[in-house]
């Protein structure tokens, strides 16, 4: 392929000049000669990340937030604009002059919330671009699938917006990291506070997105409501991607239950509770009680979506513009000015993940993957927006504080559509990584 014969002449040239033989080419890290296999290891005077992002899809609009994010991170890591979270991280050895003295290039392309699609855009990016990073993504069956790739192929993958278990659990990868909160945060986070709202008798029915992170919202929500003393009537699967839900929602109407769980994100959860709404069931009395719907994983972007239908529904978030913190305050007034709304939860996490990784290079002093791997596990830092905040080497999640949130009754404006209720900690929502099984594998993966 085009790109393994460039860098096989440059590791020739490089050989020829240092004179050395017909080996592995060297690497200067932290005072020590290695052995640097990595995949596209920059020579000139940039570095190139990689944004898969869905621009078209179930998710897209999460997809166009996260692309601002990053190339706002950009801006900000090659000391342009007004530094963002730059200024407030700590500790962080970032400067604002690009990384390790290479401006940041940066290419993207357009995952269509499609697993396949997601795949093809990192390979070619990595093949084609000569990407050291890949980031993006918005569903939790794409960020397994690319991260999974880019163990294969040596390259770190910072992913986006997934909040499946599995991709810190079960499927997580050496090469993978996660910044964005799981669904067992959200059961952890969300069951002490619908429990108190509408009590430890009630009857729920799931409707489920039939995909990785729709079955471990279902399971960890399941788990937080029958602990509660709630009985799990039905959970049905639904195709990502609907836009009609009314076969899915009739039943419920006769089903005995008296809470509508809704597992679905992007435009599903949008239509799904829209419809849900139509159909008169917060309008409903079952069992001597108020007809309830819950999202547990909730945004912003969602919210505007749905419009009135998100009053007074209760979820969880990552993020919110609105945390009163000088971070939050920092990025939503350095996005403001970029794009004239605040951040969603998806594009700060992604804005975070890209200075994580440039700010783990510098502290490595390398592009070295390894080394960079090395330099994430076990890092605490602050000053993001989360509050303090662990990047957990034993499986590449982070461990931080997570909201629950509910639907304004009377919002400002189309951009204060969510309400934070509470703030749970990082000793509540931190849990055994074991728990979900899975191997990280080696530091020196497969290289391309």
């Amino acid at each position: 392929m085009k790109f393994k014969t460039m860098n096989r002449r440059l590791f020739l040239r490089n050989s020829a000049i240092a004179g050395v033989g017909l080996a592995a080419p060297m690497h200067f890290i932290r005072g020590a000669y290695a052995q640097d296999m990595s995949c596209n290891v920059p020579t000139g005077d940039t570095v190139t990340f990689g944004w898969s992002v869905p621009l078209t899809g179930a998710y897209a609009d999460e997809g166009a937030d996260e692309l601002k994010a990053f190339q706002l991170a950009v801006k900000h890591l090659n000391g342009e604009g007004d530094g963002g979270l730059i200024a407030t991280m700590k500790p962080t050895a970032l400067k604002g002059n690009g990384i390790l003295g290479k401006k940041v290039a940066q290419v993207h392309g357009d995952s269509q919330t499609k697993t396949d699609a997601a795949r093809d855009n990192a390979k070619r990016m990595i093949e084609r671009d000569g990407a050291i990073m890949i980031s993006g993504g918005s569903s939790s069956a794409e960020a397994v699938a690319v991260q999974s790739l880019c163990q294969d192929m040596g390259v770190i993958h910072m992913s986006g917006l997934t909040h499946s278990n599995d991709t810190t659990g079960k499927d997580k990868k050496r090469y993978g990291f996660r910044h964005f909160f799981n669904a067992y945060q959200s059961g952890v986070a969300l069951g002490p506070v619908i429990g108190e709202a509408y009590g430890k008798d009630r009857r729920a029915y799931h409707l489920t997105a039939d995909y990785t992170w729709g079955w471990t919202q279902e399971e960890s929500i399941k788990a937080a409501t029958e602990a509660l003393g709630w009985e799990t009537v039905a959970a049905v699967r639904t195709p990502l991607g609907s836009a009609d839900f009314s076969q899915y929602i009739t039943p419920v109407l006769n089903s005995g239950a008296d809470v509508l769980i809704l597992n679905h994100y992007g435009k599903d959860m949008v239509n799904s509770l829209t419809q849900a709404v139509q159909f008169g069931l917060r309008d409903k009395q079952v069992n001597g009680k108020n007809f309830e719907i819950v999202v547990p994983l909730f945004s912003e972007l969602m919210a505007q979506g749905a419009g009135d239908a998100v009053k007074g529904i209760f979820g969880t978030s990552n993020w919110d513009w609105k945390l009163d913190d000088e971070a939050t305050k920092t990025i939503t007034k350095s996005f403001g000015a970029e794009y004239g709304t605040p951040p969603s939860q998806a594009a700060h996490t992604c804005y975070v993940q890209a200075l994580l990784y440039a700010d783990a290079c510098e502290r490595a002093g390398t592009f070295y993957a390894p080394e960079v791997i090395k330099a994430l596990e076990g890092f605490e830092f602050d000053g993001m927006g989360n509050g303090a905040t662990l990047y957990r080497a034993e499986d590449h999640q982070c461990m931080k504080p997570c909201l629950v949130v509910r639907g304004k009754q009377e919002p400002k404006d189309k951009f204060d559509l969510m309400e934070i209720v509470q703030v749970v900690s990082r000793d509540v929502t931190t849990y055994d990584p074991s728990i979900f099984g899975g191997e990280l594998g080696p530091y020196d993966a497969k290289q391309c």
